[in-house]
């Protein structure tokens, strides 16, 4: 499970389920677990204003260097 927080303030956007290797470039919408981010069209952001990344058809596409993590990925 990984806890993932904006970049700018550090406040906590999303617990997300990340199953397999690599970086964090898409998080698909049915492994959110729990969702604190502010959602702005087809935008998601932060309550910062800091853009997190951009809502595609399954998933989100993650604006690289815009969110950090922790945890551990499986």
């Amino acid at each position: 499970m990984l806890t993932i927080k904006c970049a700018r303030c550090k406040r906590k956007i999303f617990k997300y389920e990340k199953i397999g290797k690599g970086k964090v470039l898409r998080c698909y919408k049915d492994k959110i677990k729990e969702d604190h981010s502010i959602h702005d069209g087809n935008l998601i952001k932060c309550s910062c204003g800091n853009i997190i990344g951009r809502i595609e058809a399954n998933h989100i596409k993650m604006k690289q260097h815009a969110f950090i993590y922790t945890g551990t990925k499986i």
